[in-house]
């Protein structure tokens, strides 16, 4: 399960991404219910959301071109430094309380920008980290880390919320960074970039487009992960609405929510970190994408806080599932060459298009209630799945994801 840890590398990101992560998601939590309690408005809620993620539609094609291009592990200590400076930035103006509406959507449109050149050059960096062996490996104890932190971090930040006010959690986010970034420079990292002989930018992203596009299986793959992220991934963003007005927990209830979402992405992360190889992996992705449409759909029926805290177990699990098998997959097919670009194609398709989703999801919500609005998606989620499952089922896509190691079952996870 955790092969991937005997690479040097690895371990020392595998370690500040640990701690930093932790206040990463205690920033999250904190700045939802820090712009709630300045305008306990959906929609405004909703547009700080689409601020965040938006950047990452436009930049993630650039990022990835980058990522190609130069050293990642460069470009990965330059993107964290920046997110460093941004969270600082929240922890200061939160804490001097001068802060407004209007300078959380500009820092989380910057840190959105941030994300969108982060995400793609530090996927198509594990490889580097890690080899060919044991990316399956790593992808999956990334996830873990990630996870892991969702548990720990909005728990810990729905206390400090509820007791200091939210600058505390801006504030511990901001010096988290310290142990990735230091992480980062103890790295010994040769790999040099892919040339391009006289290959401009704008011809370098047709050629990953066009790859992608041709390629029938990491087509299929990213779309689904596109429509899931627009549909069904604004859930997170209403959440306040849902502890204040469905719930009546608070803030220390938003954090259990929270957490209780992280806790079953974990048990997905660890679950796909026992597996071997990626045959089978295709049918769990459309199983996975369906079971988070179906507990979106419970969980917006639900008016009780332990049983929405149940239900959202299955939703974090399955979508991380998905998230993170359809990362493997495409990974396993696409060529080194293409591996930044085609990542950034699959950034844009994760985080890039969810602001819209995050942005409807906010204006339903105010006009139809945020109960509404997630059953909506979840349905929608549903009806993608099953679009995969037909394609996976009379298309033979799933021939593509072959490899040469002995077959694993698909209800492996």
């Amino acid at each position: 399960m955790f092969r991937a840890l005997r690479h040097r590398n690895f371990q020392l990101f595998f370690g500040g991404q640990l701690i930093s992560l932790i206040g990463t998601w205690m920033q999250t939590l904190a700045q939802g219910w820090l712009v709630y309690r300045l305008t306990h408005s959906a929609a405004l809620l909703g547009t700080v959301g689409f601020a965040g993620q938006i950047p990452v539609l436009f930049f993630g094609p650039l990022a990835g071109i980058i990522a190609d291009r130069h050293r990642r592990h460069r470009i990965v200590i330059a993107t964290q430094a920046a997110m460093m400076i941004q969270a600082i930035l929240m922890a200061i103006l939160t804490l001097t309380r001068v802060i407004t509406f209007s300078e959380i959507f500009v820092l989380a449109l910057c840190l959105g920008v941030c994300t969108g050149f982060d995400i793609p050059a530090r996927q198509s960096f594990l490889v580097e980290m890690v080899g060919e062996e044991d990316l399956m490996n790593a992808i999956a104890l990334n996830s873990s880390i990630f996870n892991s932190a969702r548990i720990v971090g909005p728990a810990v930040a729905g206390v400090l919320v509820a007791a200091l006010g939210e600058g505390m959690c801006f504030l511990i986010n901001g010096l988290s960074f310290i142990a990735v970034i230091a992480g980062l420079l103890m790295m010994r990292v040769n790999t040099p970039p892919v040339e391009h002989r006289g290959a401009g930018k704008w011809e370098q992203f047709r050629e990953g487009l066009n790859y992608t596009r041709k390629n029938v299986a990491i087509r299929a793959l990213l779309l689904l992960l596109g429509m899931v992220s627009l549909l069904g991934m604004a859930y997170m963003v209403l959440m306040p609405i849902f502890a204040d007005k469905v719930l009546h927990s608070g803030a220390l209830g938003l954090g259990w929510l929270m957490t209780a979402a992280g806790f079953g992405a974990l048990l997905a992360a660890l679950s796909l970190a026992r597996r071997k190889n990626v045959l089978g992996l295709d049918r769990v992705v459309a199983r996975a994408a369906a079971g988070f449409g179906v507990s979106l759909v419970l969980f917006g029926l639900s008016k009780s806080l332990w049983l929405s805290l149940v239900l959202l177990v299955p939703a974090g699990f399955c979508l991380m599932v998905q998230m993170a098998a359809t990362n493997t997959l495409v990974q396993s097919i696409v060529t080194h060459a293409m591996r930044g670009r085609v990542m950034g194609l699959y950034t844009m398709m994760f985080l890039g298009i969810a602001p819209f989703g995050s942005l409807m999801a906010g204006f339903l919500a105010q006009r139809y209630g945020a109960p509404f609005a997630v059953i909506s998606g979840g349905l929608a989620c549903i009806v993608s799945a099953s679009v995969f499952g037909y394609q996976l089922r009379h298309l033979k896509i799933d021939s593509q994801f072959a490899l040469s190691s002995p077959e694993t079952p698909s209800d492996a996870i």
